[in-house]
């Protein structure tokens, strides 16, 4: 015989050889008559051997069937053991990612991320939701793999029709930016005269909301304001970016706003006012420790955002990304 058996022709002769009935080998096998017959017919048709005596009481093994037996034994068995070794290293290459995420999951195609991540590669993903500066911190010290991040985006990178990945704090952490977006200056209606046409010196002077410590407002304000001189009062507080402009709406502050909110709020009658003079461009990027740009779950988890928002590196052959800065709308 020039092939090995098949699996279930072995286990029919087991079963038959115990059972001594095809019939209730079929039952146990949960298999038809036929079908146990036709597996025992096409395995002493292979070896080129009868493995059984038929009589009217039942079956026995012939000579060569009981010499064949705990072969066959062995031969189930070592099938079995094949397929749970394989079973168990399949779920030991199950991966695990840790992801950090800011904003709204809606602007930062959270969901569709997860779902090709999911679909890919069997991998597990842990959501921790936090502030921009946290979600950095977090991945510096290893608690997370991979996180959104939110900075300004550099001067010489404005004026570049396509994205590139970029190194911040010294090279520690890896950014591959996805989204470019304005922030915008809002005002309280009553307060037109005072921000328009005024510069950020000019802005300075004015209360500004107060966000945590943590949250990119609170950065990307302190890195223009610190050069200026006296960071600028702060009054009220919160965190939640539709409770910023209720706050500014209130009278009584300044705020940043994404301009895709601002947008969204457009068919409500307005209390507020943005200032025409300045403009915030940052970019929305993963990020991770440089170190550990190149391991496979991550590789792997920036080649699927890549997809997910349709964009290419800088470097690659293909056409330049030049329509991912103007995605204005992203949040779709």
């Amino acid at each position: 015989m020039n092939d090995l058996p098949r699996t279930q022709a072995l286990r029919c002769f087991i079963t038959v050889a115990r059972e001594g009935t095809v019939s209730r080998a079929a039952s146990f096998l949960n298999l038809t008559q036929p079908a146990v017959s036709l597996q025992l017919k096409g395995l002493e048709e292979s070896t080129g051997l009868q493995l059984f005596n038929r009589t009217p009481g039942g079956f026995t093994l012939t000579e060569a069937g009981a010499a064949l037996l705990p072969l066959a034994h062995k031969a189930v068995s070592a099938t079995s053991d094949f397929c749970t070794m394989a079973d168990s290293l399949k779920e030991s290459q199950r991966g695990t990612l840790r992801v950090g995420t800011i904003l709204d999951p809606e602007f930062t195609r959270l969901g569709p991320f997860v779902r090709s991540l999911a679909k890919s590669q069997r991998t597990e993903v842990f959501l921790r939701y936090g502030m921009s500066d946290d979600v950095l911190t977090q991945i510096g010290k290893g608690e997370l793999d991979v996180g959104y991040y939110v900075d300004a985006t550099p001067a010489e990178q404005l004026s570049l029709p396509a994205f590139s990945e970029r190194k911040i704090e010294g090279g520690k952490f890896q950014l591959i930016p996805l989204l470019s977006y304005d922030y915008r200056v809002i005002a309280p209606i009553e307060w037109s005269d005072q921000v328009t046409g005024k510069d950020w010196a000019d802005l300075a002077g004015l209360p500004w909301l107060a966000t945590p410590p943590a949250s990119a407002h609170r950065r990307l304000l302190d890195d223009i304001f610190r050069p200026l001189g006296p960071l600028p009062k702060r009054v009220a507080y919160t965190d939640q970016e539709e409770a910023m402009i209720d706050f500014v709406e209130s009278g009584v502050c300044l705020c940043l706003a994404r301009d895709v909110v601002l947008e969204q709020r457009l068919p409500r009658k307005q209390n507020y006012v943005i200032a025409d003079k300045v403009t915030l461009t940052c970019d929305l990027s993963l990020a991770c420790l440089t170190s550990r740009r190149h391991e496979p779950a991550i590789s792997h988890a920036f080649s699927i955002m890549l997809a997910v928002w349709d964009a290419k590196p800088a470097s690659a052959a293909s056409a330049p990304i030049s329509a991912a800065r103007s995605r204005k709308t992203a949040g779709r």
